[in-house]
């Protein structure tokens, strides 16, 4: 490879091929190294950082890092019931991360709790004649081909499922 001094945004350049990081711009590559890498990298190895018993009840959320008004915090969604947990795992966590990182990543974290609850729809709720939006149902009435007019119904319901 070889290196070159005249391009605009660089000082120097790699040519041939080169890694995604080299190719982004100055002002990105500072954003990404400010907070894109310590969330990212938290994203990725949160099972080893909390275990696997608070894995299944809490995720992160955000990560904002310190200024000259704050202390880097780390906002974690936790399910509802399990706060006292992970207020109890708290310094464990930090501890992790900080080593993790080989820094002091982290200075604080803050839970948010979330209710887990999906409703499940039934087939007997769901209406499978009215399948598509009415305005398109109108014109799936008005096609005079039964095949065709079967078809489109059948190709609303699969993209209804999806």
């Amino acid at each position: 490879m070889q290196f070159k001094d005249n391009t605009k945004q660089r000082n120097k350049t790699i040519q041939g091929l080169r890694s995604f990081k080299d190719t982004l711009p100055k002002n990105v590559k500072k954003i990404i190294n400010k907070k894109g890498h310590i969330y990212s990298e938290t994203l990725n190895n949160w099972k080893y950082i909390v275990g696997g018993d608070l894995f299944k009840v809490c995720y992160p959320k955000t990560f904002k890092n310190s200024n000259k008004f704050g202390v880097s915090t780390l906002l974690i969604m936790v399910k509802r019931g399990h706060e006292v947990d992970m207020e109890y795992s708290k310094k464990d966590i930090m501890d992790k991360m900080n080593s993790f990182f080989g820094y002091g990543v982290v200075e604080k974290l803050k839970f948010i709790s979330f209710d887990d609850q999906h409703k499940n729809f039934t087939k007997s709720e769901i209406k499978q004649e009215n399948v598509a939006i009415d305005k398109y149902q109108d014109k799936i009435n008005n096609v005079k081909n039964n095949k065709i007019k079967k078809s489109l119904i059948e190709l609303t319901k699969v993209f209804k499922k999806k």
